[in-house]
């Protein structure tokens, strides 16, 4: 039996909505991670001992290493009497043929 127009465009739909899943989906799991690392950072103890470029120099090789496109300016940390804040805007372009998508990141923690 020969595939009718709806199953042929369902189909088409189905390999669109992977392809582009496939292409997005890294980067929010690599954003939750990165996210998951700054509240352990603003929870852990030896983080009053250290300025905040120290700081600041630890969240940006973070997002280096998780491959994301974080730059120094993106990362705000701000302390004061034993609370830490830290939070990270950012975005990461993804290029699909004909379109690139920025998508928008805006991790933060803190007291």
């Amino acid at each position: 039996m020969k595939p009718g127009p709806r199953q042929i465009l369902a189909l088409l739909l189905l390999v669109v909505f992977v392809y582009v899943s496939a292409g997005l989906l890294p980067y929010f799991i690599r954003n939750l991670r990165f996210q998951r690392y700054v509240e352990n950072l603003t929870q852990s103890a030896d983080v009053a001992t250290q300025s905040p470029a120290q700081l600041r120099a630890q969240v940006l090789e973070r997002a280096r290493e998780l491959g994301l496109p974080v730059e120094a300016g993106d990362v705000q940390v701000e302390g004061s009497g034993g609370s830490l804040r830290i939070a990270v805007r950012y975005v990461a372009p993804v290029q699909f043929p004909g379109y690139t998508v920025k998508l928008h990141f805006a991790p933060s923690a803190g007291r």
